[in-house]
């Protein structure tokens, strides 16, 4: 018997055995092709708006992706940085072969973790309680825990134009049939989304004089923590165009046999990642959209054609990309499509990950209704640490909403109706001014320590990191800068002399006024500073801690009013039912949620503030 089975391989299940081996299980992971571990599957890139805060997350709670693009990213960019701190994303292009093969090398250097290329059509349980899997052989493995992270293989069908095909990620790879209808026969309720992916095309066929390059940053931040903070490595360029309205028109041509519009998918697209024939329905008045042609290697003239996703029939999507700039005499590899796939709504998990319908059972990934690698590998690892404390007899890992962007992701998915693929966004995280990339060991790293993923001279590190972020914020407090210097400084951004020496503090809360400019300017200062750190990431975060004081505290403010509402526990078997003054709609959404305290349920979508005054009075608080 395993302790835990994580079932699929993707960036889910590939955290999800990984976090549970590294924590003392006996794991078994199964996969329908293990040469396809961590595939890439659509745009060969980690990070971006969010999803590489998320990804930093991953690190600092002891998880593998971050190192993983490190190790084989060829591409590293800074997104964001004309905006403020909370807004500063890193992404990186990841070499789609190289990133595949170094997970699997990594998954297979754990003793912990066996291996099996199998399929799962059902689980096993008694009275409510996951007790195996089955296989499609009907061979039955037994377990203390499972973690379901089947990414689109559930009941998959791929579309291209007016045919389709049954397919698990792309068409060479079989779909699971037999899960889903298990999971029903149980009780869980299912519903079914799509997604797309854009044509590959031959680099060798662009011309590069028609296209704008777009190269690197020159100094790039690694992703993990536990990394040199600069990665020096050659870096390959990726380059942009647009759309035309010859495109446009060519693609006009195939909505007749769209399997968008002629109702053949039946399954909700992701809203912020539309078909390019989706956009041009959306936005008719818009002549042009914007294409990025993304390296997938360094060793392969294959070209990710990113903003081009689509379903068109194959002559259409050809025709079309010949209209683009540059791409007159472009050679396609392979077209675009969509696919279909089952999920379960997300209201039958608990903030654990854990199913509400079976114990011991928990989902992470495109089966909860989520879009995108960084969000599924952020659940894969969660569900993995739950998993093992669970059966370690520990209580789980719940991540607040002002802890992480993990914990808003998992707080969304669980209050929130998930009728299309949810895609994380800064915009989702009232606290992300908090929630930056390049604090994030500071927030989570003791989570991963306690939890057995961090280790501890990694965590002595984060320890030393914040003495000298406290050190140097001290020392930010009690400087005063001499007239003379304060006045170089003020006179170079056109601000009035000052007559009296100013805080170092007080200058830094000034537009424009960074903490390099001031060190330049005093020398007294420079020393003194130098003789805490030479570290420039250290001198950012406490420039951000001292630039935003004012918002941080107001965050904090809002971060422990909502925690008041989150101590606030309902009783799993409470009875809304009997609550007389709640509204209709809010007695259903109660019931239908199971909310775990008042905070949570008054983030459901539907709960008024009046029903949740009539709970609390109810619940005695």
């Amino acid at each position: 018997m395993y302790d835990i089975i994580v079932v699929g391989a993707g960036h889910a299940g590939s955290e999800a055995a990984l976090s549970a081996a590294r924590m003392g299980a006996s794991c078994l992971l199964i996969s329908s092709d293990l040469t396809a571990i961590a595939k890439m599957s659509c745009n060969p890139a980690i990070g971006g708006v969010a999803k590489g805060q998320i990804t930093r997350e991953i690190d600092a709670l002891g998880g593998e992706m971050a190192k993983a693009i490190d190790a084989t990213g060829i591409q590293f960019r800074m997104l964001n940085r004309s905006k403020g701190p909370a807004m500063h994303s890193p992404r990186a292009q990841a070499d789609r072969t190289l990133y595949s093969l170094y997970m699997r090398r990594v998954i297979e250097k754990e003793r912990r973790i066996d291996l099996l290329q199998d399929t799962v059509t059902g689980i096993e349980c008694s009275s409510g309680t996951l007790t195996g899997v089955k296989l499609i052989s009907g061979r039955i493995i037994s377990c203390r825990a499972a973690i379901l992270a089947c990414g689109t293989f559930l009941n998959g069908l791929i579309h291209i134009g007016m045919n389709h095909y049954a397919g698990g990620r792309t068409i060479a790879e079989p779909p699971v049939f037999g899960l889903t209808e298990n999971l029903v026969t149980l009780g869980f309720t299912a519903g079914r989304l799509k997604t797309g992916t854009p044509p590959r095309i031959d680099g060798r066929s662009i011309d590069y004089t028609m296209v704008e390059e777009q190269k690197g940053d020159e100094q790039h931040v690694a992703f993990s923590f536990k990394r040199s903070p600069i990665i020096d490595r050659p870096q390959i360029s990726c380059f942009v165009t647009k759309t035309t309205k010859a495109t446009h028109e060519i693609l006009k041509k195939g909505f007749d046999r769209s399997p968008l519009f002629t109702g053949k998918v039946q399954g909700i697209g992701p809203r912020y990642c539309p078909s390019i024939e989706d956009k041009i329905c959306r936005f008719p008045d818009k002549e042009s959209h914007h294409i990025f042609l993304e390296p997938e290697g360094f060793e392969t003239n294959e070209m990710y054609v990113n903003g081009f996703s689509t379903s068109l029939p194959e002559e259409i999507q050809f025709e079309a990309l010949r209209s683009v700039p540059g791409l007159s005499k472009v050679t396609m590899i392979r077209p675009g499509y969509a696919i279909e796939y089952d999920y379960f709504f997300p209201h039958q998990i608990n903030r654990s990950l854990e199913t509400k319908i079976v114990k011991n059972l928990y989902f992470a990934g495109q089966i909860n209704g989520t879009s995108g690698y960084e969000e599924a590998a952020a659940q894969g690892l969660i569900a993995g640490i739950n998993a093992t404390l669970n059966i370690q007899k520990r209580p789980p890992l719940h991540l607040k909403r002002s802890d992480a962007y993990i914990g808003v992701l998992i707080d969304d998915l669980i209050t929130k109706e998930t009728n299309e693929p949810y895609r994380m966004f800064t915009s989702s995280a009232e606290h992300r001014l908090m929630l930056r990339h390049d604090n994030a060991d500071i927030r989570l790293q003791p989570f991963g320590f306690d939890a057995g993923l961090v280790d501890e001279e990694t965590f002595a590190q984060c320890t030393k990191k914040q003495a000298l972020i406290e050190a140097l914020n001290q020392l930010c407090l009690k400087t005063k800068i001499p007239v003379l210097e304060a006045n170089a400084v003020l006179a170079v951004l056109g601000y009035p002399a000052v007559s009296a020496p100013q805080g170092a503090t007080s200058l830094l809360k000034r537009p424009g006024i960074h903490l390099a400019t001031l060190l330049d300017a005093s020398p007294s200062f420079k020393s003194n500073v130098a003789s805490i750190t030479l570290d420039m990431l250290i001198y950012e975060q406490v420039e951000i801690d001292l630039k935003y004081e004012g918002y941080l505290k107001r965050d904090m403010l809002m971060a422990e009013k909502i925690l008041r509402l989150d101590l606030h526990q309902i009783p799993p078997t409470f009875k809304y039912e009997s609550v007389s003054g709640l509204s209709n709609e809010g007695r259903e959404k109660l019931k239908k949620h199971q909310p775990d305290t008042i905070g949570q349920a008054s983030r459901i979508l539907g709960v008024s503030p009046s029903d949740i005054s009539i709970l609390m009075i109810r619940l005695g608080r």
